[in-house]
């Protein structure tokens, strides 16, 4: 791999967002099309936070650990976003080096990296499945 490698050149560009209003439901669903386990939220281009599929699983064991799955489904089409998402993400800049990019996810045992430009507006967004394309490229 090339030293210089920078994030630009790995990053999904084509990502799957959400505002913080849209329901966990629809966020479900876009993960469940969409075959991520990551969604940005943004307002207005600029990233104000990110939904996993681990903070889904985690709200459906805390919310729904009493009800039966009807009322299961019809709670998470009223809870929004903004309720489970992480606001304090880390973001990294398209001129990061692929080799910091990676030690971050390792060191911190991150999913993703959304990536912004100097305005905080989402360009991109890197995943482990984008170092495993990677992998893939080096190796063939």
């Amino acid at each position: 791999m090339p030293a210089r490698m920078k994030v630009a050149e790995i990053m999904s560009t084509e990502v799957i967002t959400l505002i913080e209003d849209e329901t966990l439901a629809h966020a479900k669903s876009c993960m469940d099309r969409g075959r991520v386990r990551h969604l940005p939220v943004v307002q207005d281009g600029r990233l104000v936070g990110l939904v996993t599929h681990r903070d889904l699983l985690a709200a459906s064991f805390s919310i729904f650990a009493e009800v039966g799955s009807t009322e299961q489904r019809r709670i998470f089409t009223r809870i929004p976003v903004a309720e489970a998402m992480h606001r304090d993400v880390v973001t990294i800049d398209p001129e990061t080096s692929v080799a910091d990019a990676a030690r971050i996810l390792l060191d911190n045992k991150y999913g993703c990296l959304p990536v912004v430009d100097g305005n905080g507006v989402l360009v991109g967004i890197v995943t482990e499945a984008d170092f495993l394309r990677l992998t893939v490229r080096l190796l063939a």
